[in-house]
């Protein structure tokens, strides 16, 4: 914390900037705000600077904006970084319930992708893809704009959520494509064809079939998972948020089911 402090005060000395002056410009931000706990009184940033006082999430603010600082990186030097916020969320806490995923990925960030593959790779064949790849690095996520994440949403199936088991195990992870949120019907060959929907009700979400019948949308389980059928008037108590498209998921949850019944 002591480090953090002294890193914000070489920062204010490469502006020439008096506590005074950080004082007057808080105030200033208090007052734009209509919220005093903008403020940065004198002796408090010399806590902040000399003896590790940790401001808060308003003081904070206030000095990224006086000393134009990404407020991210300031907060790393606090110890809190915020692209680890999502792996957290799923390491921490296990949560029943079917629900969204609401992070938004970071352009600035970077991420560990295989950057060179065995040119030998047959894509068609199983294959254990570890050993595959000759070269990792961090490739910065701006580079991936270039994927059509616009109209792509993430969808978590809760742990205690066996709707759609075995063809998506409880935790797993779907991307939604939100552009496909009109029920497309009977155009399917087998169950692996027939599209999986996210959907947004009065009880929270559910990923799974339906049908939709005059003003009403049946949501189908199935038939494996021993799930009873929802019916909800449409579109008045639910919402088609849009089709699952990718999935990614344990394939032992099934055993942990067992175990438990």
């Amino acid at each position: 914390m002591e480090e953090a402090g002294q890193k914000l005060k070489r920062a204010r000395e490469r502006l020439n900037l008096r506590y005074r002056d950080v004082e007057e410009a808080s105030l200033r931000i208090a007052e734009r705000h209509k919220n005093d706990e903008f403020i940065i009184a004198l002796s408090r940033l010399a806590d902040i600077e000399n003896k590790g006082t940790v401001p808060t999430i308003y003081r904070l603010y206030s000095l990224c904006a006086i000393y134009r600082l990404d407020i991210t990186e300031v907060l790393e030097w606090y110890g809190v970084d915020l692209t680890a916020l999502p792996a957290d969320s799923m390491n921490v806490v296990e949560i029943e319930r079917t629900h969204t995923v609401n992070f938004v990925p970071n352009p600035h960030s970077s991420v560990q992708l295989p950057l060179s593959l065995d040119p030998g790779i047959d894509l068609r064949r199983t294959t254990y893809l570890s050993r595959m790849i000759q070269r990792w690095g961090k490739l910065p996520l701006v580079l991936l704009n270039g994927l059509d994440l616009k109209n792509h949403r993430y969808g978590f199936i809760g742990t205690e959520d066996w709707t759609m088991y075995p063809l998506l195990q409880p935790g797993s992870l779907v991307v939604i494509d939100e552009s496909r949120r009109k029920v497309t019907e009977n155009t399917w060959a087998s169950e692996f064809d027939r599209p999986i929907y996210f959907f947004e009700h009065r009880n929270g979400y559910a990923c799974c079939w339906c049908n939709v019948t005059g003003n009403h949308i049946l949501l189908q389980p199935h038939p494996a998972s021993q799930c009873s059928p929802e019916i909800y008037a449409y579109p008045d108590e639910i919402d088609i948020l849009g089709q699952v498209c990718a999935v990614a998921m344990r394939l032992d949850q099934g055993k942990r089911r067992r175990t438990r019944s």
